[in-house]
């Protein structure tokens, strides 16, 4: 039903968001709303990126194995109107696909979708989704080093919410760039400091080599039928201690979510949310006619 996007921002560190995956021709794909568009510019700078299999909820699989996928993206956007029709008919043959089309009067921001294509370029399997076993590697290993990416430092930032990990949620998704320029993410069990000031990885995965450097640790559940989702990120740089590797808090942001509350308490507390994202829509549209 979901799988988690690492793109790489203007600095070159990693950012990752659930998103829904769709898969078409050989090539896998996933969307992001016009009035959400980073992702989209993000792999329009950059396209290296990669897409993690990591959490199989509603899928009714027992015993899931992780994939993470590393490819090459290519951004669709030159027709707004066939992304939008396109959108519609790739959620509707999703199981939890809606019965009818949504009324999208409103909310254009959102149904009005760029697609984000990614062409595999390797793809590792934990089977089972054991971190603990080596992965198989399906591709080659790029034989150019990328370049390493600043890390964050300053002051660490403690937020209420980063408490969660541990907590509300068990395991999170650890992404990082690694020494070929993709980026690299492994769902791990976490442990948050109950104050939020720091994040410790529990396990060391195998097949994946833990380096000091910028990272993002996202958090993200949702119903099996995904009629309410929660999600949000920590930026950071993982750093090493006495007792294994720790996240260092720079940054929490909390993504756009539909908690299992009750709809006016979520229209309450998307409101500012959903007028950003108009604004950004109507920029994007604004750009697109000049």
């Amino acid at each position: 039903m979901t799988a988690e996007l690492t793109t790489i921002d203007r600095q070159g560190r990693p950012i990752t968001w659930p998103v829904m995956p769709f898969y078409s021709e050989g090539a896998l794909a996933v969307t992001t709303a016009l009035g959400m568009p980073r992702k989209a510019e993000h792999a329009r700078r950059n396209p290296r990126v990669a897409l993690l299999f990591s959490d199989a909820t509603g899928a009714g699989i027992e015993r899931p194995s992780m994939i993470l996928v590393q490819g090459t993206a290519v951004v669709d956007d030159d027709d707004l109107d066939a992304n939008r029709a396109r959108y519609r008919g790739d959620t509707a043959a999703k199981p939890t696909g809606p019965t009818e089309a949504p009324r999208a009067r409103g909310h254009d921001w959102y149904f009005t979708r760029i697609y984000i294509q990614v062409q595999p370029e390797r793809v590792y399997v934990w089977r089972d989704g054991d971190v603990g076993m080596q992965p198989t590697l399906y591709g080659e290993h790029s034989a150019a080093p990328g370049a390493s990416p600043p890390a964050y430092r300053g002051t660490p930032r403690a937020d209420r919410r980063i408490a969660e990990i541990g907590s509300r949620y068990e395991t999170a998704v650890l992404s990082a760039i690694g020494p070929e320029g993709f980026p690299v993410s492994i769902r791990l069990p976490m442990t948050a400091d109950r104050r939020g000031r720091s994040i410790a990885i529990d396990v060391a995965p195998a097949g994946v080599e833990l380096r000091p450097g910028p990272v993002c640790v996202t958090a993200h559940d949702h119903d099996p039928e995904l009629r309410w989702t929660r999600n949000f990120q920590v930026r950071g740089d993982l750093v090493a201690d006495e007792h294994g590797w720790v996240v260092v808090p720079q940054r929490t942001i909390g993504g756009f979510e539909l908690p299992p509350t009750g709809s006016l308490v979520r229209a309450v507390a998307n409101l500012p949310k959903i007028r950003r994202f108009r604004r950004a829509a109507a920029r994007q549209r604004r750009s697109r006619r000049l």
